[in-house]
């Protein structure tokens, strides 16, 4: 049997990182993914608006590097909860187990303020050549926005 889920959109809200009563990591946050479909008279777009649920480090890296707004790739199992709300009803929630996480644009949007961990548009350069990149610390570089220079 298989359950794989991948979805891409945006958070909605930064993600919320808790820790278990034995200190496991773990964080919440919620992906807007838009239908590849619109209405047929036209209209709007449609949006699922989906619950993820990330475990150790992959919750502290989700936590660190993503925050309102940044687009996302997330990978991992659906799963389906059954609980009790306040009032006794049964209720029935879908969210989504998270395996991977990626980002899901190389570069910041105009207009965003970079976050002081941001870490969005670097790329790893270990002989941290001259192709236009300045040092960073840990080993990364930004690149610059000219890419005419770039081997690919």
């Amino acid at each position: 049997m298989l359950n794989h889920i991948v979805i891409m959109g945006r958070l909605t809200r930064d993600p919320e990182l808790r820790y278990t009563q034995s200190q496991t990591p773990v964080a919440s946050f919620t992906v807007a993914v838009d239908r590849d479909f619109g209405s047929r008279d036209g209209g709007e777009k449609q949006t699922d608006f989906i619950d993820c649920v990330a475990w150790r480090q992959t919750a502290e890296f989700v936590s660190k590097y993503f925050q309102k707004g940044s687009m996302a790739v997330v990978s991992g199992r659906l799963q389906i909860r059954d609980w009790t709300d306040r009032e006794g009803n049964k209720r029935r929630s879908a969210e989504i187990n998270v395996d991977n996480v990626y980002f899901g644009e190389s570069r910041r949007r105009d207009g965003d303020a970079p976050r002081s961990d941001s870490r969005s548009t670097y790329s790893y350069d270990d002989n941290r050549s001259s192709m236009g990149a300045s040092p960073v610390s840990g080993g990364f570089s930004e690149l610059d926005d000219d890419d005419g220079e770039l081997p690919f």
